[in-house]
């Protein structure tokens, strides 16, 4: 039997754990398996690219567990009443290849970056943070601002998107945390002015200079978080120059990354190295930081394996048959066609 958990099923589990609650157990498990990186066989994902979007298939596994993600990109979606990201996953025995979990990710793939941004900043942002500039602010920014404000203690938000609605939207979903000062500004220069981190979340597919050096001060730390893919970035290649750069998987985001627009030889540094302790982050408080954010199909598996494990302590999702329970497993057409019905067939075929 494998265990199906559609968007109901999600938002059942977040009334009965608590977003605040899922988000830190959600760090806990990127933490943990940040730490096991060198386990994991990985490669890029792999894409199928239009004009318009991409369509992208993301495997990841250990000795344990295989998962993959299957996930679109199309950023005019929101003109024809989608969602710009769509995505479902699964989980499977590595021993047997038996799925045990079918899931959405679309919600769940919002959750997983949120808390792969939290994990980053903890390891890379100068202590005690406590205000950010969120430019952007569509399905990905609760997210985003809710993580930053519960699991890292961010108290100020300043938000700008060249669309009001959306940022209206943005403020009235926040009105339910009262520590949390939203303000509304004019610009992304705005947004960025005395601010501790910087994130970005914008979804053209286009080189775009969301950022530019004017707006980077001393210090801070940059979580660009846009989605990423070929011909698609967000910061000024100035920046670039500015930064220390942290990266999930560098052949990923090398193609797909702000770090696409620099040469082959562009140094970074691999985000995992720095969760386990192998290499430092940050080296002074005045230095600049960059997480090079592509998401990466670790995250996707950490995000499933909290979500299987939540479900089954909470007792909740389907289970299906999604692969056929058979009493002899060399007998597949005898499910189709059980004995009492053979001479049915042979008959409707005279």
């Amino acid at each position: 039997m494998t265990r199906f958990i559609d968007t109901l099923c999600i938002q059942r589990i977040i009334e009965k754990k608590g977003l605040t609650q899922f988000l830190s157990g959600l760090t806990e498990q990127l933490e943990h398996d940040y730490c096991e990186w060198e386990s994991f066989d990985k490669c890029a994902r792999v894409p199928s690219h239009s004009d318009i979007g991409v369509i992208e298939l993301m495997p990841v596994a250990n000795t344990e567990k295989y998962a993959f993600k299957f996930v679109n990109g199309h950023p005019a979606n929101t003109f024809k009443g989608l969602s710009t990201v769509m995505a479902f996953g699964a989980l499977a025995e590595v021993e047997t290849g038996m799925p045990t979990l079918l899931s959405e990710l679309t919600i769940t793939t919002a959750f997983r970056t949120a808390a792969t941004s939290v994990m980053a900043a903890k390891a890379l942002a100068r202590k005690n943070v406590k205000r950010m500039a969120m430019i952007g602010c569509g399905a990905q920014s609760e997210f985003q601002c809710i993580a930053f404000h519960t699991l890292l203690g961010i108290t100020e938000i300043q938000i700008f998107d060249i669309d009001l609605d959306a940022m209206n939207k943005l403020a009235e979903h926040l009105v339910a945390y009262p520590n949390l000062q939203i303000i509304k500004v004019n610009s992304p220069q705005d947004a960025c002015k005395n601010v501790d981190i910087i994130t970005t979340c914008t979804a053209d597919k286009k080189n775009a200079d969301i950022l530019t050096p004017d707006m980077v001060s001393s210090g801070v730390h940059i979580n660009a978080i846009g989605g990423d893919c070929p011909g698609k970035t967000e910061l000024h290649p100035d920046i670039l120059n500015m930064t220390k750069t942290f990266v999930e998987y560098e052949p990923q985001t090398r193609v797909e990354g702000e770090i696409q627009q620099m040469p082959e030889d562009y140094p970074t540094h691999d985000l995992w190295r720095v969760i386990t302790g192998e290499i430092r982050g940050r080296e002074s408080d005045s230095q600049i930081t960059l997480f090079d954010s592509v998401g990466f199909a670790l995250e996707d598996y950490s995000a499933l394996c909290h979500l299987e494990n939540t479900a089954k302590a909470l007792d909740e999702g389907e289970m299906i048959d999604l692969i056929p329970a058979l009493e002899n497993p060399k007998n597949l057409f005898g499910l189709l066609a059980p004995s009492n019905t053979l001479s049915a067939l042979s008959t409707s075929n005279k």
